[in-house]
C-alpha cells in the first residue's frame, strides 16, 4: 500500500527535539508523573496500585474503569460505546481501516490532520475535499458540503476543534452536518482530540457521537490532558461499529499498556483539576499571541475559538518551508510550515506550552520578521 508522506509528522520528527523554542507544540504543556500526582492528591494510593499491578496484557478493549471514565466525557455514551486505542492517531487509523474500502466515496474537510484524507486515498477510495476558507473563519461551508455528499458517500471526516486553525463548529453546525450524513446514510467521523479546550465556559462543545446515530468521535489523553507520553486514545461510537473495529485492532495493538491505562484513569478521575490547568494556560497564552499579532502589520490570523493551535499568515516572499527553516536556523524558534497543510504563506503555531517560551519565541520571531523585511525578504 502506497501512502503520501505525513508532512506534519515528518517536520516535527526532524526538528522538535533540537529546536530552542518549540512554538510548534500542540499539546498543553506536558505533565510529569510527579505533577500529575500532585494535581490529583493521590500519590500514596497510586503507588500502591502501581506496585500491585500485574504487568501482563490488559483488558483488550481497555479496562472497564477507563472506558467508564471516557464515556463520562460524553452526554449519552456508556462503556460499551468506548474502545481504547494506541493514541488518537491509532483511533483514526482504525476507523478508516474498518469503514473504507476501494472505490468508496469519502468527503473530508481540509486543512485537517492528514490521516483523514491520505489514509482513505491510500486504500483506493474516491476522496473529495472540502476546503475551509480563511474568509469564512476557517469554518466549513455546509451548503458546499451538502452538494459534495451523495447517496454513494460512505464516510464524512471532520475535525472539531480544527487542527491547524482552532476554528470551532458549534452544536448547530454539527447537527447540520449530522443531517447531511443522515440523508446519505453515511458515517460521520469527528476527530475531537482537542475537545475540552474551548476558550469559553467549561471548554467542551457537543460531540458528534452524541448527535448522530452513525457518529464516531475520536479523542485521547494528549492535548487538553497533557499526557501525550501515554500514547492512549479512544473511539466513541455505536457498539456494533466498535466490534468491527476490534477485529482490525487485534492485528495491530492487542491491548494498551496497563500502566498507561492506570495513569489515564487517575487523570480522568481528576479531570477538573487537569482541565483547569489547561484552560489557564491556553486562555492566558492566546491573549499573549493575540496582542503580538495585533501589534504587527506583517502577520494576521483568525483568532482560534478552541484548540491549542492557530494558523498565522505572514507577508514575506518566502515559501513556508523556507521561512520556517530560516527561522529555526537564525533564532531556534520552531513553527510548522503551512505548506504541510497545503496552505502556503502560513505557519501553524502552538500556544499551549509554558508562557515564557511563547513570549520569548514571539519576540524572536518579531526580530526575524523585521530583519527579513529590511533585507527585502
Amino acid at each position: 500500500m502506497k501512502i503520501r508522506p505525513f508532512a506534519v509528522e515528518q517536520w516535527m520528527n526532524q526538528y522538535e527535539e533540537t529546536c530552542r523554542y518549540n512554538l510548534a507544540e500542540t499539546c498543553v504543556r506536558s505533565l510529569t508523573v510527579g505533577e500529575l500526582l500532585d494535581l490529583t492528591g493521590r500519590r500514596a494510593e497510586f503507588h500502591a496500585e502501581l506496585e500491585a499491578l500485574p504487568l501482563t496484557y490488559g483488558p483488550i478493549p481497555g479496562s472497564p474503569r477507563l472506558r467508564a471514565l471516557v464515556a463520562g466525557l460524553y452526554a449519552d455514551q456508556g462503556p460499551d460505546n468506548v474502545l481504547i486505542t494506541h493514541g488518537a492517531v491509532g483511533a483514526n487509523a482504525l476507523v478508516h481501516a474498518t469503514l473504507v474500502e476501494p472505490g468508496d466515496h469519502v468527503v473530508a474537510v481540509v486543512p485537517t490532520y492528514q490521516q483523514h484524507y491520505s489514509i482513505p486515498d491510500s486504500i483506493g477510495a474516491r476522496v473529495d475535499l472540502l476546503p475551509l476558507r480563511e474568509a469564512d473563519g476557517w469554518l466549513p461551508d455546509l451548503d458546499a458540503l451538502d452538494r459534495l455528499v451523495t447517496d454513494e458517500t460512505k464516510l464524512i471526516a471532520v475535525n472539531n476543534p480544527n487542527n491547524p486553525t482552532g476554528a470551532l463548529i458549534d452544536e448547530a453546525g454539527l447537527r447540520r452536518i449530522a443531517d447531511i450524513a443522515r440523508r446519505a446514510g453515511a458515517w460521520l467521523l469527528c476527530d475531537e482530540v482537542y475537545r475540552g479546550t474551548d476558550q469559553t465556559g467549561d471548554g467542551f462543545t457537543a460531540s458528534v457521537a452524541d448527535l448522530y446515530e452513525r457518529g464516531i468521535s475520536t479523542g485521547g489523553m494528549s492535548k487538553p490532558y497533557s499526557l501525550a507520553g501515554l500514547r492512549l486514545g479512544w473511539i466513541t461510537g455505536p457498539a456494533e461499529l466498535l466490534e468491527a473495529v476490534a477485529t482490525h485492532r487485534d492485528y495491530t495493538t492487542i491491548s494498551v499498556g496497563r500502566v498507561d491505562d492506570l495513569l489515564a484513569c487517575l487523570a480522568l478521575e481528576h479531570k477538573d483539576a487537569i482541565l483547569a490547568r489547561a484552560h489557564a494556560l491556553t486562555r492566558a497564552n492566546l491573549a499573549v499571541l493575540d496582542a503580538w499579532v495585533e501589534g504587527r502589520d506583517d502577520v494576521s490570523y483568525v483568532r482560534p475559538a478552541s484548540g491549542t493551535t492557530a494558523l498565522l499568515r505572514y507577508r514575506l516572499p518566502l515559501g513556508s518551508y523556507e521561512f520556517c527553516t530560516r527561522l529555526l536556523e537564525r533564532t531556534g524558534v520552531m513553527f510548522t510550515p503551512g505548506a504541510a497543510f497545503d496552505i502556503e504563506h502560513t505557519v501553524r503555531i502552538g500556544f499551549a506550552d509554558d508562557p515564557e517560551t511563547l513570549r520569548t519565541g514571539l519576540e524572536s520571531v518579531g526580530k526575524f520578521l523585521d530583519g527579513q523585511a529590511a533585507d527585502g525578504g
